[in-house]
């Protein structure tokens, strides 16, 4: 008798389950067993202490922010198309690439002063100079810009200081790339997963996309005759943007999960179908006299740039919205370093 089998009462007694058993029989019960067996580990949820997301998602305003990219791209593609419509001689188009740059880039500094609150916290990002902070230099390039290019749409409508109008157009032209493409810098450099990943391609999707909406603004408002280079322009943006993105998203991994899911997605699908068929539509309209595909190529351009940021933004907010998106990129960094 083994001692597993005697009770205190010295009565035997049969222990199920306690001797294990062996040869065939142990195999059928294992895989009978193996059958129903259930994970002892559940699956990882990503959390964060008191149920708080490990970021804080931005607090900016849609309409505000991403409006104040859109509107900055626009204004500072214009005023290229401006200052190359002047050195060849294309009067009807650099009026309305100059006018289009002074109000695109008025309405960008009126929604970043209603985000901030106050005009002074502005003014304030102006008090010192840090080479190492996006903010910094880009509100020092705005502070620059700006004045350039409303004095070269003043001396455009005033039709004096012609001299004057022309060296601020041309100002105006060689901030006019920082302006379109330092608020993807500006976004790169914040802790926001589907921002931060990207810091590689977004500033070549934003120039492409501020390329488009120019474009688009000199097709909807220039005669066919004097929109060559808006044409052009529409052509290489469109194929900036869109092949950029594609590779960005690639290079992200599990980051760009956020572009495809909710509102960012239906934004970016159409954002891309619009690009894609105004681009087409601006090269058809240089074969036909009719005005008409021209304006359809300048408003798909135009809304489809606008729908670009706005999937950028949302999509931004939802990756910081879910731990998943932060703490996985953080592990494999940790494991490549490690090997």
């Amino acid at each position: 008798m083994s001692e597993s089998d005697v009770t205190r009462d010295g009565v035997r007694h049969a222990r199920p389950g306690r001797q294990a058993p062996t040869g065939v029989r142990a195999g059928r019960r294992r895989r009978r067993r193996g059958r129903g067996e259930q994970p002892m580990v559940p699956d990882a949820e990503f959390s964060s202490y008191y149920g708080k997301p490990v970021l804080n998602k931005p607090t900016w305003k849609p309409l505000d922010i991403a409006g104040y990219l859109y509107l900055g791209g626009l204004a500072g593609a214009s005023s290229l198309l401006a200052a190359g419509a002047a050195a060849t001689g294309r009067p009807d188009l650099g009026r309305v690439a100059k006018l289009g740059a002074a109000g695109a880039i008025t309405l960008s500094l009126a929604a970043l002063v209603h985000d901030l609150g106050r005009p002074a916290r502005f003014l304030n990002m102006l008090r010192v100079f840090k080479p190492t902070s996006p903010m910094s230099v880009g509100s020092w390039i705005l502070s620059g810009y700006a004045p350039l290019t409303l004095a070269a749409a003043a001396t455009e409508v005033a039709g004096r200081y012609r001299l004057a109008g022309s060296a601020a157009t041309a100002g105006a032209a060689v901030l006019g790339p920082a302006v379109a493409t330092y608020t993807a810098v500006l976004l790169s450099d914040t802790a926001v997963p589907s921002w931060h990943e990207g810091y590689r391609q977004l500033p070549f999707v934003f120039a492409g996309s501020a390329a488009t909406s120019a474009a688009g603004l000199a097709l909807v408002a220039v005669p066919t005759a004097q929109a060559g280079p808006a044409r052009r322009m529409a052509a290489l943006g469109a194929v900036l943007e869109l092949g950029t993105f594609q590779v960005m998203k690639r290079r992200m991994g599990l980051t760009a999960e956020p572009f495809a899911q909710g509102r960012a997605h239906w934004l970016l699908r159409a954002s891309e179908a619009l690009t894609a068929g105004g681009a087409a539509l601006a090269l058809l309209s240089a074969r036909v006299r009719d005005r008409r595909p021209a304006l359809a190529a300048g408003a798909a351009l135009l809304t489809g740039s606008a729908a670009l940021r706005f999937g950028v933004f949302h999509a931004g907010v939802a990756s910081a919205e879910d731990p998943r998106y932060t703490v996985v990129p953080q592990r494999e960094r940790l494991r490549a370093r490690d090997r």
